[in-house]
């Protein structure tokens, strides 16, 4: 099997480059409609994307493990060449949705990805803005394993789509032509994806193809100027407050969850999740059906 290069890595210096071409456009031609960039906003962000870069070492560990167990065990094998590699990529895409929609729905999930919405400004800076942990384990993408795509295929795979996501992190680029639109992800899409008024939230989950949207009916179109952020966005440009706030907020909520259905709850549920009076009810008694 050929050696995969990281086009992350490569990518660094074009991401370093069109970040500050963006930035001296808004000093050229300022827009009074869109946010642009802050100096505290995108130094934090900058950070995030530094400290990713060290702390997925780490989380890639049970990653690489759970893949390379699985991977012995499939009598499947897929070659890199280039017929497969657009079968990988769009099989990864795919993945990908389901596990960008699961990040939005779980809150547990949603703790580790709440960073990269954490900003209230939508620059090329902001695609830097990674989580610092990653509680999946790589598990969404696991079938690719399991059908014969080797680990190192896999991980390629999700470093060209975490490149091609950098550039729909824009204001500076319209809607483009209908075909495209209809096809790829862009940054008409992605802004919806970003904003944190209602009829926008937890839509255009695509990484690259916005067509899963599309067929699983999460897909909605810009209409309105989205207003970046959180529904509570937190005040805090401390890199270390912005990757673990939410984790700290489900902390608290699970010691005064009542019963064991309100923690369940306050994990597994979506971000906004509160307990009704069923899910409240004391456990207490021992009894253990009021708990589950």
């Amino acid at each position: 099997m050929p050696n995969l290069p990281d086009p992350v890595l490569w990518s660094i210096p074009a991401f370093i480059l069109l970040t500050v071409v963006e930035l001296v456009s808004f000093l050229i031609h300022p827009d009074e409609e869109e946010v642009g960039y802050a100096g505290r906003d995108t130094a934090t962000s900058l950070s995030m994307g530094l400290g990713s870069l060290f702390t997925n070492l780490l989380w890639k560990i049970p990653t690489v493990t759970l893949y390379g167990l699985a991977y012995s065990l499939t009598p499947l094998r897929i070659g890199v060449h280039w017929a497969t590699v657009p079968l990988m990529l769009l099989l990864q895409d795919f993945c990908y949705y389901w596990s960008h929609r699961s990040n939005h729905r779980v809150r547990l999930l949603w703790a580790q990805h709440v960073v990269h919405h954490s900003s209230r400004h939508y620059n090329l800076s902001t695609a830097l803005r990674q989580p610092w942990t990653d509680l999946s384990f790589g598990v969404f993408y696991l079938p690719m394993v399991l059908l014969g795509i080797s680990p190192a295929a896999v991980a390629f795979c999700g470093s060209v789509s975490l490149v091609y996501q950098f550039w729909i992190h824009t204001e500076r680029i319209d809607r483009l032509g209908r075909p495209i639109e209809a096809v790829l992800n862009t940054p008409s899409h992605h802004r919806v994806h970003h904003a944190s008024q209602g009829g926008y939230l937890d839509r255009n989950f695509g990484g690259i193809l916005i067509v899963w949207d599309r067929l699983f009916r999460t897909f909605t179109a810009e209409t309105e100027r989205p207003v970046y952020g959180l529904t509570k966005n937190i005040s805090s440009f401390n890199p270390l407050r912005v990757a673990t706030h939410e984790y700290a907020s489900i902390g608290h909520d699970l010691a005064t969850a009542q019963s064991w259905r309100a923690r369940l709850g306050y994990l597994f549920r979506g971000p906004g999740w509160t307990p009704t009076p069923l899910d409240t009810t004391t456990a207490t008694t021992g009894s253990v059906e009021a708990a589950v």
